[in-house]
């Protein structure tokens, strides 16, 4: 199932936690444990629950964030496999890829 197929998904920024949560409802379906500097998000770790798990809950998690983090002007580093590959299929979000040579504008 695309993320598109589930609008019942809210994505948030727990900033508490330093990770991005997929909620339904009251349920934390999934997370993305990130590191953010002013200039850089590094995505460490993302699970989904079992039972939630097809869902697009991944997906959901991977395109909020880097959405996000495009609008602030971040760069990315995905040392979660799982956000590595998933930017390695979606062309249009490589551009946001971390590298020595990284110029994010103040």
């Amino acid at each position: 199932m695309s993320d598109a197929q589930t609008p019942s998904v809210q994505i948030v920024d727990n900033t508490a936690a330093n990770r991005y949560e997929a909620r339904i409802g009251s349920v934390v379906a999934g997370f993305a444990e990130y590191i953010r500097t002013e200039r850089l998000i590094a995505f460490v770790h993302t699970e989904v629950n079992p039972g939630h798990e097809g869902q697009g809950i991944g997906a959901s998690l991977v395109r909020s964030s880097l959405d996000e983090a495009r609008a602030a002007g971040l760069a990315v580093l995905p040392v979660c496999p799982f956000y590595a590959g998933w930017i390695a299929r979606h062309p249009d979000y490589q551009a946001l890829l971390y590298s020595g040579k990284s110029k994010v504008s103040d």
